[in-house]
């Protein structure tokens, strides 16, 4: 018994007599062989036609078409001429007969009445044959699926491989610009430190100490980017639209950019064209676009360069876009234009500073809007044109525009006039803790200062703090259980907690909120913004 495959194998059975068919029927019966029987050449051709036969068992002598005559035209045809024949006859086998049914393409000639053992075994080869056949044609197709898989497994690999190591390049190019980024600052820090130490004037001394003022602002600027591309990312940052004049936003933007400006000599002119309605956006985010599109012109154009800025409501969508006179771009750049980490000229003789996120930032919070951002430029040395579409949902002006106006800039460190407050100061860094005592006790306030949270609880309980600026990172305690236990013990009640850390995403400000802190400030702070808080009444809460 031969192995039969889950496919079975075909075999036609031909002859004119249905006794003869049904003779061959039993002799072949057997599982996995489908056994097709024909009464003609013409009912053999048909079924020749719907299926693939691994055997043809063709009687000679038939009506209308013998044996040779269908075994002719089965060898003339595609589908049919690698089909054994076996030709059956009643006839005489002389040696002219036998000549002319192998010449017809027969590979075999059996004399009747047949030998019922010799028959299956020659049909058995066939059949076999063809199993073989078929599982051969069968691995030949995995094989080159196989080959084809690996080819294109091959050129993923390849192509992996390549922007791994084109990932890896830009890693190494954005850690030697951060490295570039923070050491400037650094250096203008130390000069201006040595200026303050050494016997100069007061102006020098007034000049370094706004060179340090710049430079931490740098510094902050730096992080906050690289903080807003990571929430962006992870889905962490969600807006606050509002009714919002844009124009004073567009000032402000522009106000902060106009030491470069200035610096450069480029000329700079802004054209509102929306109109006086108030467009509903995130106005923070909306400054800070602007600002990042505003610098990067001043950064990419040549000295004395130009700067145009313009906004527009053109069908419902709000337009603002920046165009300068500066180095431009290749077109085959624009794909690129606004990835992570990539700058137009990554060279030190042309490095203009930053990170090389700010495109990539403005991009990201104009769709979170749901708008977007597109680049033009004629090609090199010929100007660029940056221009952000927003939904504009326009709205009445607000009625109260005070709560989006900027804080008014204090003449003292931390804003002189301020009421005498007692403050209680919490953290583990002696440096910074001495320091924004000195900022604080020069503004006329009261300061004592602790290292450690059990320390800070014991001062508290002796000095009755108005404020207690409490940083959370602090060893072994930290900030929220000095929070807890200071909010339990009488001395400071109604005092006003800030917390200070170096965290400031959402999650970090709703849990000082839930903590119960009245105010979340994130390091290195904002002077003003503090000294806003101390004139404030005590235990207010200004949200964290």
């Amino acid at each position: 018994m031969i192995d039969t495959p889950m496919d079975p194998v075909h075999c036609l059975l031909v002859d004119d007599l249905e006794e003869n068919l049904l003779a061959l029927e039993a002799l072949l019966r057997r599982r996995g062989v489908v056994l097709l029987k024909a009464r003609s050449g013409f009912e053999a051709l048909e079924l020749l036609l719907k299926h693939d036969v691994a055997l043809a068992l063709v009687d000679v002598q038939m009506p209308e078409m013998d044996g040779y005559e269908l075994a002719e035209l089965m060898r003339g045809t595609e589908r049919t001429r690698r089909v054994p024949i076996i030709f059956l006859t009643a006839g005489t086998a002389d040696r002219e007969r036998r000549f002319r049914g192998y010449e017809a393409g027969a590979v075999d000639f059996l004399q009747k009445p047949l030998d019922p053992d010799i028959l299956r075994m020659k049909a058995d080869v066939f059949f076999n044959l063809d199993r073989q056949r078929r599982e051969l044609a069968r691995q030949r197709d995995e094989l080159r699926a196989a080959t084809e898989e690996n080819a294109r497994l091959l050129a993923e690999s390849r192509s992996y491989a390549e922007a791994l190591r084109h990932a890896d390049l830009r890693k190494d190019e954005f850690l030697a610009t951060l490295s570039h980024e923070l050491r400037n600052p650094l250096s203008a820090i130390a000069g201006a430190v040595q200026i303050l130490g050494a016997e100069a004037l007061a102006e020098q001394h007034d000049w370094a100490r706004r060179v340090i003022e710049a430079q931490v602002g740098n510094f902050s600027r730096l992080i906050d980017d690289l903080m807003d591309v990571s929430r962006i990312a992870s889905g962490k940052i969600r807006l606050k639209p509002e009714p919002t004049d844009v124009r004073p936003i567009l000032e402000r933007a522009v106000h902060s950019v106009g030491p470069l400006v200035k610096a450069r000599g480029h000329g700079l002119t802004v054209a509102f064209d929306h109109g006086d309605a108030a467009i509903v956006v995130d106005p923070t985010r909306l400054e800070q676009m602007a600002v990042n599109l505003l610098n990067n012109a001043a950064k990419y154009s040549e000295d004395g360069g130009r700067i145009a800025v313009r906004t527009s409501l053109r069908e419902g969508t709000f337009v603002l876009s920046v165009q300068d006179t500066g180095f431009g771009f290749e077109p085959e750049r624009l794909p690129e234009m606004f990835e992570l980490f990539t700058q137009d000229d990554r060279s030190l003789a042309r490095s203009e500073g930053g990170l090389g996120i700010g495109l990539t930032l403005v991009k990201r919070l104009a769709e979170l809007h749901g708008g977007g951002i597109e680049a033009e430029s004629a090609g090199p040395g010929r100007g660029s044109t940056f221009t952000i579409t927003l939904p504009a949902t326009i709205s009445e002006p607000p009625a109260d525009s005070s709560a989006s106006a900027p804080v008014a800039a204090s003449d003292g460190p931390a804003g002189q006039g301020a009421s005498r407050r007692r403050i209680l100061l919490v953290d583990d860094n002696v440096d910074a803790a001495w320091s924004m005592a000195e900022l604080l006790r020069l503004d006329g306030h009261e300061v004592e200062i602790a290292h450690d949270g059990p320390a800070g609880i014991e001062l508290a309980g002796r000095f009755l703090p108005d404020v207690v600026i409490l940083d959370i990172g602090l060893p072994g305690m930290d900030g929220y259980q000095v929070l807890r236990a200071l909010r339990a013990d009488p001395s400071c009640r109604g005092a006003t907690f800030i917390a200070t850390t170096g965290y400031g995403q959402d999650q970090d400000r709703a849990r000082s909120r839930e903590a119960g802190f009245h105010h979340h400030l994130v390091k290195p702070i904002d002077l003003h913004r503090l000294a806003a808080i101390l004139s404030g009444p005590a235990g207010a809460d200004g949200g964290a």
